[in-house]
């Protein structure tokens, strides 16, 4: 898969990643997608590096869908974690 590729996955998967984490995020719709697109690398290469799994260039594979949106799911909730609803510790 191209890096165009992994970048609309990495899109698709954050919408789905705030879909199944509803709520304010710090970061708007803005940061949520940039979670979304870097969640989806991580989630590849984690995919790849640790669970020994092939990145495939098919676009419509469920494992590499799977690991990016877990990737998403991981990192957003990082990040609000860490930074949580800024405008209610003011």
């Amino acid at each position: 898969m191209t890096i165009i590729g992994w970048i609309i996955l990495g899109l698709v998967a954050g919408v789905i990643a705030k879909v199944l984490l509803p709520g304010r995020d710090p970061g708007g719709v803005l940061g949520t997608t940039l979670i979304g697109v870097i969640g989806a690398f991580l989630g590849g290469w984690i995919s790849s590096r640790f669970l020994d799994r092939e990145i495939t260039k098919d676009f419509f594979d469920p494992a590499t869908w799977i690991a990016a949106i877990g990737g998403s799911l991981v990192l957003l909730i990082a990040y609000r974690l860490l930074f949580g609803n800024s405008r209610a510790r003011r």
